[in-house]
């Protein structure tokens, strides 16, 4: 008899007995059930080998562990330290911002923005207990700013204006002058936004509230990017 198939499930069901064949498929199995539909179910497994690739691919990503100077050339005496991960991704998220914003380039406010973006170091939780949150600097942004052409777009990593990099090479520099080992935190970005006096990101801290005392105390936690806590 004819076999009926439900072409959405790897099972044939047969309502009579199984025809003798010439060739033996490995690939099914028959179980008696004259229970159900007719006297035998025909279970079919399926060589899905096809959809499985023999050969894998990998990509293989590389992480800058470096942001960009304006000193390549310093003393070769001198160790230059790495940055930690969340500067870096901090420094991603400030183009990420500018880019949203359509500026031409990363200023010192898109690096506040963009340590705010990444918020699980030091100095951004200082700065959110303190009143200084990322609606509050994009705000202010906007408003000292302007915005942008709405046909304007930005280059993918948009350049660093000059105060930005300078912020850059100041946190550099402090961790050279410090002597102390461990990697370059995100404190050290905000203090080198607030020492640059003419910058964008220097008065949108000054007009929420940030000051020199402030800074003071945030630089006790100037080698710490994270504090856990448990309770």
């Amino acid at each position: 008899m004819a076999t009926q198939r439900l072409s959405f499930l790897p099972i044939a069901f047969s309502t009579g007995q199984s025809l003798p064949s010439k060739r033996h498929d490995s690939s099914c199995l028959s179980l008696p059930l004259s229970s159900l539909y007719g006297n035998k179910l025909l279970i079919k497994t399926f060589n899905l080998s096809r959809f499985v690739t023999k050969h894998h691919s990998f990509t293989t990503a590389t992480v800058s562990f470096s942001l960009p100077t304006a000193k390549p050339k310093r003393a070769p005496s001198e160790k230059s330290p790495k940055w930690s991960a969340r500067s870096i991704k901090s420094f991603a998220m400030a183009e990420l911002e500018a880019r949203k914003l359509k500026y031409p380039n990363t200023g010192t406010e898109a690096l506040l923005m963009g340590i705010l973006v990444e918020g699980t170091s030091q100095a951004a939780k200082f700065l959110r207990a303190n009143g200084i949150t990322l609606f509050k600097v994009r705000e202010e942004t906007v408003n000292l700013l302007g915005k942008s052409d709405l046909y304007f777009f930005s280059p993918e990593h948009p350049p660093l204006t000059e105060q930005a990099q300078r912020v850059l090479d100041w946190a550099v520099d402090e961790k050279l002058k410090s002597g102390e080992s461990g990697e370059i935190t995100t404190t050290y970005l905000v203090l080198g936004i607030w020492s640059e006096k003419e910058s964008a990101g220097h008065e949108i801290l000054a007009t929420l509230g940030f000051n020199d005392e402030k800074a003071k105390e945030l630089a006790k936690y100037i080698n710490e990017d994270i504090v856990l806590n448990y309770k």
